[in-house]
């Protein structure tokens, strides 16, 4: 993430920040060995204080591009995928880089590498594209992990809020979605008692808490 302190949220994208970001991206491949996972969120950035989007959104991607490919050829020797996740610019950070879907596969278009995925967050989704069903669809190929909470409130998936996540969890399961699906969201409560919603879901299935299948037993 670079250096919260003076106010940065990833460097990968920022001009004139190359050598920092790699040293944060050895570090961050250090971790995940250690702890054995196979994903790392490289993140992009944010527009630098006082400067205009559109008139730094050109040497901004190229910033992007280069250490994109730096980063997939240094996580293809340890068999790792990077991951992209657009970021809303309307309510969570007005000044971050990389806030689309759209956006995010035109880049992974352009550095062609297939050890870099798309982190697709539903709720960032939700808040600059809706249109949920369609960006699944068309994004699946690119996906690498999903993340869920609820919007606006960004609390659990069953609170009060614009999506229908067990529509959402059926339709990732006909796309044959087998990846994870990470709960970043803000518990109202108690954490594990708002993981009732997941405890709904599995009965809802057919299946005991922890997943498995009340057939099997």
């Amino acid at each position: 993430p670079g250096d919260p302190e003076a106010g940065e949220l990833g460097l990968a994208a920022v001009p004139g920040r190359q050598a920092a970001f790699r040293q944060g991206l050895e570090a961050a491949v250090h971790y995940a060995k250690a702890v054995g996972c196979p994903r790392i969120h490289v993140m992009a950035g944010r527009v630098p204080l006082g400067t205009d989007r559109a008139a730094v959104a050109g040497e901004m991607e190229t910033t992007f591009i280069e250490n994109l490919r730096y980063t997939a050829d240094l996580l293809a020797q340890e068999d790792m995928i990077g991951l992209l996740e657009p970021i809303n610019s309307r309510i969570t950070d007005p000044r971050y880089y990389l806030n689309t879907p759209h956006q995010a596969a035109a880049i992974l278009e352009k550095v062609g590498r297939p050890n870099l995925k798309l982190q697709l967050d539903l709720f960032h989704c939700q808040i600059m594209d809706g249109n949920l069903s369609r960006n699944l669809e068309m994004y699946f190929p690119l996906i690498g992990h999903i993340q869920i909470a609820q919007v606006p409130g960004r609390h659990e998936p069953d609170s009060p809020g614009e999506l229908n996540f067990p529509y959402i969890f059926e339709l990732l399961e006909s796309l044959g979605y087998t990846g994870y699906v990470g709960c970043e969201y803000a518990p109202k409560g108690d954490t594990l008692e708002g993981l009732g919603w997941l405890r709904s879901y599995w009965e809802s299935r057919g299946l005991q808490h922890g997943g498995t299948s009340k057939a099997a037993k």
